[in-house]
């Protein structure tokens, strides 16, 4: 154990900490009490829980609430169980190696499969950035009459924000990225008041339902709203951003504290996430149930709220409006979340030096470049651009495996993790969520290519 330890801690002081600028940068309170002391941990799972909230996840929930009202609502909770049992094991992998994932992965991979490694994750935090960057884009063609290329050209300087906030400290990061999850939220939450939902259907819906899996329309939309929701890029930003607090490593008592609190902080931000799913889903079975036809893009929901036949007397510019609005917020969220993985990504499997601003814009490059070439080829049209999301989705579940296994691999590794080794039934049960889900995405990938040809 003592030699392994030796071995992580050169790798980790010869290539320095993941996310140096803001490692170990927050102080939190020595003997404060519970309250205090959550407040000082709490700010790394707003981060994460953006990633479960994201544009991408918009269309694959409305419709789902769309097409088969509430049924789907249990799937939505499924999802986010499995996320917090995730989100748990990537922060303590981060806090106890003191390396994230892509350093774990390196660290215990060849040089090889190394390269391989990081392609695929590259790739995954690409089709990732896809949605955020045409969430973006289009909400600021809704709101200002912003055409799509402007708009798309316009959220590489997303990158200066997020640098901006930087120098001012992570804790701003924290703050500005919550904020924007509360507009959000209160944006559905007043949407879905209005809509008047159904309460014992909405609760029925959170119980599991045979149907589900034996109907194939709704067995193909639960595999997209899981596909959509459990994302193989928060593991990796979430196991480098767990190690921004600042803690004494020698001291079990302190590391035990930290994880503790990593982990309720987690669970409360996508306790959070899980509530906005659902009011989205709710929004679809309230407002579009038996509409499905005016359905499938930003633009169609954007109109479709202010449409008097398809969400009668409620229908008002407004609604679309603050749906525009939220759709911008959550945007502007998940394109600062898919940086700093980005980064996270390149300087743990590559090591590579370069000056910040310099690998941010190399992240946002490679991220924003296929959404350009789309805007170019197609002249602008939004349902050819937005129709790059459900493209995107086949590279996001060939990536997933790839994280979860080394994260599952890692955290039951007594050599690894020491006394902080997960425990037997969180083994088997990680392993065999990573077995489902591997199976369900490449389900989702079959029926994704059957569409296409």
């Amino acid at each position: 154990m003592k030699e392994k330890n030796t071995k992580q801690h050169l790798i980790h002081y010869a290539n320095g900490p993941s996310l140096e600028e803001i490692n170990a940068t927050v102080e939190v309170p020595k003997d404060a009490g519970f309250f205090k002391t959550l407040l000082a941990f709490s700010g790394p799972g707003a981060l994460i829980a953006v990633g479960y909230m994201d544009p991408g996840n918009w269309i694959t929930s409305i419709e789902g609430g769309s097409m088969f009202k509430y049924n789907l609502l249990s799937i939505v909770l499924l999802s986010s169980l499995i996320a917090m049992m995730l989100q748990y094991m990537a922060a303590k992998l981060g806090i106890v190696t003191r390396m994230d994932l892509a350093q774990n992965m390196r660290l215990h991979t060849g040089k090889t499969m190394g390269i391989f490694l990081w392609i695929a994750t590259e790739l995954a935090i690409m089709a990732t950035d896809i949605a955020e960057i045409i969430g973006s884009a289009v909400a600021l063609q809704l709101l200002f009459g912003i055409p799509l290329l402007a708009g798309v050209i316009i959220t590489i300087f997303d990158v200066m924000l997020l640098m901006a906030l930087t120098k001012l400290g992570f804790r701003k990061i924290e703050a500005f990225v919550t904020a924007l999850i509360l507009v959000i939220f209160f944006v559905f939450l007043y949407e879905v008041v209005l809509s008047q939902p159904n309460i014992p259907e909405l609760l029925a819906g959170y119980l599991p339902r045979v149907e589900i899996a034996t109907n194939p329309s709704q067995l193909t939309l639960a595999l997209g709203i899981i596909g959509a929701t459990v994302m193989p890029h928060n593991l990796f930003l979430h196991s480098a951003i767990s190690q921004t607090r600042k803690i004494n490593h020698d001291d079990p008592q302190e590391v035990k504290r930290a994880i503790k609190f990593a982990g309720i902080d987690s669970n409360i931000q996508l306790t959070l996430a899980f509530v906005i799913n659902s009011l989205l889903l709710v929004l679809g079975a309230a407002l579009f149930y038996g509409h499905t036809e005016h359905l499938g893009r930003f633009v169609d929901l954007f109109n479709a709220l202010q449409d008097k036949n398809i969400v009668g007397d409620i229908a008002s510019p407004v609604l679309s409006m603050l749906f525009a609005v939220a759709l911008l917020a959550s945007g502007q969220n998940s394109t600062i979340t898919g940086t700093m993985t980005g980064e996270v990504v390149m300087e743990g499997f590559l090591h590579l030096k370069m000056p910040l601003w310099m690998r941010r814009m190399v992240t946002r490059g490679l991220a924003v470049t296929p959404v350009i070439i789309a805007v170019i080829l197609y002249g602008g049209q939004e349902s050819a651009v937005e129709g790059l999301l459900l493209y995107s989705q086949v590279f996001l579940s060939i990536a997933l495996p790839i994280s979860m296994v080394p994260l599952t691999l890692y955290t039951a590794d007594k050599r690894i993790m020491g006394e902080y080794v997960n425990r037997k039934w969180m083994t088997w049960l990680a392993w065999g969520i990573t077995v489902v889900l591997t199976f369900l995405n490449l389900r989702l990938i079959i029926d994704t290519l059957g569409n296409l040809f």
